[in-house]
């Protein structure tokens, strides 16, 4: 059974140091730093209560109300990053789960959490920050090749939900389209599965966007959002 291991939540603070030499040292703002939760929370459609995020154009909002990331992922990345402290709310999620991996979850899976409903809505696409917070700057591009992205939910049902809570699966319309698969369609070479995976009607209009114009060969520029301003000058 898939349960819910840490609750976590926080509110955009600033950032990095006024002058640095480095670009991964200067001053960002974010809400990437989310702190464990014991008790209730409540979750509304557009998350939970005494979250936030700093950039709402890319965070946050009714399909990407909860961010969720599987416990196993965490041994990789403190042996990948030769750091200890990698752990639970290492990448801003709110939710991390066990018993399951982007193999395990598909786009449109309705799930009982609580007292609340919620509903898979589509793979996170990661951007600068993961690599900005732990001083790594190819992390974000190894997060996205390795597959390793967790996954966002859509609230169906409003109510509360706290650590410990069972994870319990109710529906999966959408059996073969895993979050693995849609990392794969999005950032792999294969446009005929960009192309199926536009179709889906539960998978975010953003993503369903993004797929079709993969699928009709114009991949983009993917380095804005995974490397943004730590660029080197």
């Amino acid at each position: 059974m898939t349960r819910l291991l840490s609750l976590r939540v926080g509110m955009p603070r600033e950032l990095g140091v006024a002058g640095a030499a480095s670009p991964l040292e200067r001053p960002w703002t974010s809400a990437i730093f989310k702190e464990p939760v014991t008790g209730p929370v409540w979750l509304s459609r557009t998350g939970l209560a005494g979250d936030g995020q700093a950039d709402r154009k890319v965070h946050g909002g009714p399909e990407k109300a909860v961010f969720a990331y599987p416990v196993t992922h965490y041994d990789f990345w403190r042996e990948r990053l030769a750091r200890a402290d990698v752990g639970p709310g290492a990448f801003g999620e709110n939710w991390v789960l066990s018993h399951v991996t982007e193999a395990d979850v598909c786009i449109g899976d309705v799930l009982r959490v609580g007292g609340a409903r919620v509903q898979v809505s589509q793979p996170r696409q990661p951007c600068w920050k993961p690599a900005r917070r732990w001083g790594q700057r190819d992390l974000s591009l190894l997060l996205q090749q390795t597959g390793r992205t967790g996954w966002y939910y859509r609230v169906l049902e409003e109510g509360p939900v706290q650590e410990g809570d069972a994870v319990a699966l109710l529906e999966r319309p959408f059996p073969t389209f895993t979050i693995a698969f849609a990392n794969h369609a999005m950032h792999g070479h294969a446009p005929e599965d960009a192309a199926l995976l536009a179709e889906c009607p539960l998978l975010t209009p953003n993503w369903r966007d993004s797929l079709r114009r993969r699928a009709q060969g114009n991949r983009g520029d993917d380095r804005p959002r995974l490397v943004g301003p730590n660029s080197a000058d």
